[in-house]
């Protein structure tokens, strides 16, 4: 179940709940902007609770963010409600990995839509590279989006996502395979508690609307305007503890400051 009233509030959307393609684009641009992708309660050691209520009070009732297995299961939830026809992807995440770096395990949750006889890759969970519209399922065609361009490409059994930069760069390469839930829960429990996870390591806060993507990596602040030079900031603990709710709308509650005044000691 998923209160679709409480959602769209949320996310500020004012629209109609009706399977359409302006829908879905619609609610894929004002997700990314309201809901934050972060990893706070992994670095807290808290762990990350799959279960659809949890993600629910967490996301949308507490005005948290959370990361990919969070958002992407409650933007499913919402479209599957709004009458889309969804199915379930996973993939291995490539994103600023060294060319000859092995294969990753299977950590990223996406989403296949299909409408009206065609299928679009939607995604509202990718931290700063996150798309902020769905992706027609065709390969080797750059498709625009409000921020930077992406395209597919088959890959064997699989298929890569990249985006263009300054050249074409590799995002995540989606399994062929229709993922089963212990998938996810065995990506998630990686994720969450593996000590080699780079979710365990640093802090991960991003944000995008439609002028501009925000990106903390630990006490390192990037904005990235649309068509406009990146700008870089470095915060102190303070800085941080404000840039949270103001940038990213997260209000850093006291159980967070030594979390934080950690992060800022180990810096970017």
């Amino acid at each position: 179940m998923i209160d679709l009233d409480a959602y769209f509030d949320r996310i500020g959307y004012a629209g109609p709940a009706e399977p359409t393609l302006e829908v879905l684009r619609e609610l894929h641009l004002l997700h990314p902007a309201a809901i934050p992708f972060e990893n706070i309660d992994v670095l807290l050691g808290h762990g990350i609770d799959l279960d659809p209520a949890a993600i629910d009070d967490k996301l949308i009732a507490a005005q948290r963010g959370g990361y990919c297995f969070e958002q992407n299961n409650l933007f499913e939830r919402v479209l599957t409600k709004i009458g889309f026809e969804v199915e379930g992807l996973i993939g291995r995440v490539f994103w600023m990995a060294p060319p000859d770096a092995p294969p990753p395990p299977r950590t990223h949750r996406a989403l296949k839509v299909r409408l009206d006889g065609e299928a679009w890759l939607a995604d509202v969970g990718f931290g700063g590279a996150v798309l902020t519209t769905p992706l027609r399922w065709i390969m080797d065609e750059p498709q625009a989006t409000p921020h930077e361009p992406f395209r597919l490409r088959q890959v064997g059994q699989e298929v890569l996502l990249e985006t263009k930069l300054e050249a074409w760069t590799p995002v995540y390469r989606l399994s062929g395979e229709t993922p089963e839930p212990i998938d996810y829960e065995v990506g998630n429990w990686f994720t969450s508690t593996h000590p080699k996870s780079k979710f365990r390591q640093v802090l991960m806060v991003a944000r995008t609307t439609p002028e501009a993507r925000y990106a903390l990596l630990n006490n390192r602040l990037t904005i990235r305007p649309v068509g406009g030079p990146a700008e870089r900031h470095t915060l102190g603990t303070e800085e941080l503890i404000y840039a949270l709710p103001e940038v990213f709308g997260l209000n850093a509650s006291a159980d967070w400051h030594e979390t934080l005044a950690w992060v800022v000691e180990q810096g970017a």
